[in-house]
């Protein structure tokens, strides 16, 4: 796999693809766009940080993409939507800067509190000069913290150790997480209209773009600090410069901007104030957030070749880490059934409906929903068919996708059941995980119990004796040896399913031979790529 980046990457945390024989690696960084745009299509997979713009004019150009790896945890550089349509992986680094960020968050709140850059240049001058910097302490103080996720959290964990009361809001946090952290949640309104310092820790979204505004400023107490750390227009801008030079805010501490670097008026002005203590963007800039999230993108294209889940995928849907051992198992049977069907039926189905039965559906089963999607489609069309993309090719090819889950199972304790509505009816498949290996145990209304292999041939006939001998010479004379041979039936002499493993593919003139002898209403050759 060839691999390409872009920005500034801790050499340290790019050692195990360096060390890999399967990753030719290039570091070609600072590119002009158009050079960029001409290189980008001979590699697999692109490493950035935020220096490097992966919009649709770029993905257009990137002809063999199969992963964009964000190292760091914000993808506003990256248009997921459009890598998304193409199939491509989207992965970031979620974990990796997070303590980085979070010490920051504190750092320069207490630069601000105590006035620590304005004395530091004061001395500095020559000055000795202590009245001016008379500050604050957190002890006591009530700090809204709004977005409670990986760094809100540890922000609110370390405000509490200064003795201060933390109060949280984060509509998709549960209340669980809030009192674990020894936080209460409160609506937005209390946020602001309670705290002393607000301090915020939310992606940037339609939903939080200036998610503090003028109207919220007038509400809040006298005297008021605000903190940024996240992303810059989360706090309107404009409106904090009016709060700072009205008064009505004490300070503010900003580590990101609307536009980086800053140009427009308006964010010079920010900067300048004399109540604003600001760096350029350092929050996740330690030497060990660099190796974190050099590491934990490194360990995505890894999982990627060695074809195991990615953890950090933003666009495939995916398991809470504590239920992806659990869960493995079955997005493989999931994988094999899907393959499996689509081979036996017709490849236009109007609806596929994804039933899962028994202790597994008691857990949120779309990430298995799209890995079976994805075997389902990927023999039926031009493009490759992922878990990124398959809900979008089933919706481009007009398929309705449904998925259902219910918790009784009359014969196992977990079941996977795929059903193709087609214009010649209905097609049903089930299997589940016996002694961890995927078993397929019905097919249309036959009662089966095989394990998919490379090599299958499956025959619906007319039972009668001597069918199952013949079978078996015809393959013989072919030199095709039986691997395992799987009979259902619904009723003596009515229908009946073969099901057989090859160690060796049947070829078109065996299989007809086979058709003619046994007079087969249905026989179909499976291969199964795996």
């Amino acid at each position: 796999m060839k691999v390409l980046v872009t920005d500034e990457i801790s050499q340290e945390g790019l050692q195990p693809l360096l060390n890999d024989p399967r990753i030719e690696l290039d570091i070609k960084l600072g590119l002009p766009v158009d050079e960029l745009h001409k290189l980008v299509g001979g590699y697999e997979a692109i490493i950035t940080r935020s220096g490097t713009r992966v919009d649709q004019a770029l993905l257009d150009h990137a002809h063999g993409l199969k992963i964009v790896a964000r190292a760091g945890v914000g993808i506003d550089n990256v248009d997921v939507e459009a890598a998304s349509n193409k199939g491509i992986i989207v992965v970031n680094a979620p974990f990796g800067n997070v303590n980085s960020a979070a010490e920051h968050t504190l750092a320069i709140l207490l630069s601000l509190c105590r006035k620590v850059t304005i004395a530091n240049s004061s001395l500095k001058s020559g000055e000795w000069k202590r009245a001016p910097f008379t500050g604050y302490e957190l002890k006591g103080k009530t700090i809204g913290v709004i977005g409670l996720g990986k760094v809100g959290g540890r922000v609110a964990l370390r405000a509490k150790a200064f003795e201060a009361e933390v109060i949280a809001c984060d509509p998709y946090i549960a209340e669980k997480r809030a009192e674990d952290l020894g936080v209460r949640l409160v609506p937005l309104e209390d946020i602001v209209r309670y705290s002393d310092i607000i301090t915020v820790h939310t992606p940037l979204n339609e939903e939080t773009r200036d998610l503090i505004n003028a109207a919220h400023f007038d509400r809040m107490k006298d005297g008021v600090i605000l903190i940024n750390c996240a992303r810059g227009g989360i706090i309107n801008e404009e409106a904090m410069l009016a709060a700072l030079e009205s008064g009505k805010a004490a300070g503010a501490a900003f580590d990101v901007w609307s536009e980086e670097p800053p140009a427009t008026d308006t964010l010079k002005k920010l900067i300048a104030h004399p109540r604003m203590v600001v760096t350029p963007h350092l929050g996740a800039n330690t030497f060990e957030a660099q190796k974190n999230v050099a590491v934990d993108v490194g360990r995505e294209i890894i999982h990627y070749l060695d074809g195991l889940p990615m953890e950090s995928a933003v666009n495939i849907p995916k398991f809470d880490p504590d239920l992806m051992e659990h869960m493995r198992p079955f997005m493989g049977l999931v994988s094999k059934i899907g393959e499996f069907v689509s081979q036996l039926a017709p490849s236009n189905p109007s609806k596929v409906t994804f039933a899962y039965n028994g202790k597994l559906a008691r857990f949120d089963c779309a990430p298995l929903t799209v890995c079976g999607l994805a075997a389902l489609l990927g023999r039926h069309t031009d493009q490759e068919v992922n878990m990124v993309n398959a809900r979008l090719v089933a919706r481009n090819k007009g398929m309705v996708v449904e998925e259902v889950r219910t918790t009784e199972s009359e014969s196992f304790s977990n079941m996977v059941t795929l059903v193709l509505e087609t214009p010649e009816g209905k097609r049903t498949i089930a299997g589940t995980m016996f002694e961890g290996i995927p078993k397929i145990v019905k097919m249309r209304d036959f009662l089966t119990d095989f394990s998919p292999e490379e090599h299958m041939l499956v025959i619906t006939y007319a039972d009668r004796p001597g069918l199952i001998g013949k079978i078996g010479t015809i393959l013989g004379e072919a030199g095709i040896n039986i691997g395992s041979l799987n009979l259902g039936r619904r009723a003596k002499a009515g229908e009946a399913m073969v099901v057989l493993s090859l160690d060796t593919p049947a070829d078109e003139a065996t299989i007809r031979r086979l058709a003619e002898a046994v007079d087969a209403h249905f026989i179909k050759a499976v291969h199964m790529r795996g």
